[in-house]
Order: structure tokens, then C-alpha cells, then sequence
């Protein structure tokens, strides 16, 4: 692999996970082409530009806006015939190829115990900061097949859910 998209929302002020992204692909002699994008008008403009700069993937980062733009990522992912990776398991329920980070739903959970604990009396400020431990990697092998792609048993056999 000579070149990978990453795909972000600068409106959103994500700027970590950016800089880790470059930081990665400078150490592994990986040129990283910005697909930058203000709005969900712009993801058509970003895609094209991805395909045309040669890229061979796609990492999407974590936003609000390309949450919610998640059939419309995933849809320009295979219109441009590009494998995307994202940080939520929805862009992979909604078409997008391979998906891992945090387990939204366990998250979820963890916020309600924590709201419990306030509405029981817990001071908010006496409460320790959680951080996610449950991840999950989610690969689906329909999007696979549609870009031509072999997932390797290896990378299924880690996988927490196989879409079929």
C-alpha cells in the first residue's frame, strides 16, 4: 500500500486523531491524502478527489456529521471503489467495509449506570472518568466481495461479528 484518504471533518476540531494518522504513515513510508470536508455537501467533492489522487484505502475518522453521513460514506466508498475503515460498527451496518473502536452500546450502558448513580445522589464531580473498554471489530464480507477483496481467515477469525 503506497497511499491512503483520511477522511475528516476539520469543522468538528478533531485534530488528534489526524496527527496520529500522519504520524503513522510518515514511519511507514505511507503517503496520507486529507479528504477534508466542512458538510455533508462536500463528501461527493472528497471522494472524487481521494479516487483521483490514487489512494488505495480509506480511513473515515470518528464525527458527529459522518455518523450521521454514514450511508451516504459508505455508498461513495463503493461508488469510488474504495475499502473504508471506520471507528463505529454502524458505518459497517450500513454498507462500509470494516469497522472498529469502541462499542457504542456498551458506552451507552456505562453512561446509564452513571446516570443512575446521580439521580441516586452521586455527586457528578465525586465520580471517577470512564474510558471505553470494549471494542469491537466488525468486517462486512457483501462490501468485500462487492470491491473485489479476500478478507483473510486470519483477520475473520479476530473479528467480533462477521456480516454476511
Amino acid at each position: 500500500m503506497t497511499a491512503i484518504g483520511l477522511l475528516v471533518n476539520v469543522a468538528s476540531g478533531v485534530i488528534i486523531d489526524r496527527q496520529e494518522a500522519e504520524s503513522a504513515c510518515q514511519r511507514l513510508g505511507i503517503k496520507l491524502v486529507l479528504a477534508e470536508v466542512r458538510a455533508p455537501n462536500d463528501l461527493d467533492t472528497a471522494f472524487q478527489g481521494l479516487a483521483k489522487n490514487g489512494v488505495q484505502a480509506v480511513i473515515v475518522l470518528v464525527d458527529g456529521m459522518l455518523f450521521n453521513e454514514r450511508d451516504r460514506v459508505a455508498a461513495l466508498a463503493a461508488v469510488t471503489k474504495l475499502p473504508a475503515i471506520y471507528g463505529f460498527r454502524d458505518h459497517v451496518d450500513a454498507g462500509g467495509l470494516l469497522s472498529y473502536g469502541a462499542s457504542l452500546a456498551d458506552n451507552f450502558h456505562r453512561a446509564a449506570a452513571y446516570v443512575v448513580k446521580i439521580l441516586k445522589g452521586a455527586k457528578p464531580a465525586d465520580l471517577p472518568v470512564e474510558f471505553a473498554t470494549k471494542f469491537e471489530m466488525v468486517i462486512n464480507l457483501k462490501t468485500a466481495k462487492a470491491l473485489g477483496l479476500t478478507v483473510p481467515p486470519t483477520l475473520l477469525a479476530r473479528a467480533d461479528e462477521v456480516i454476511e
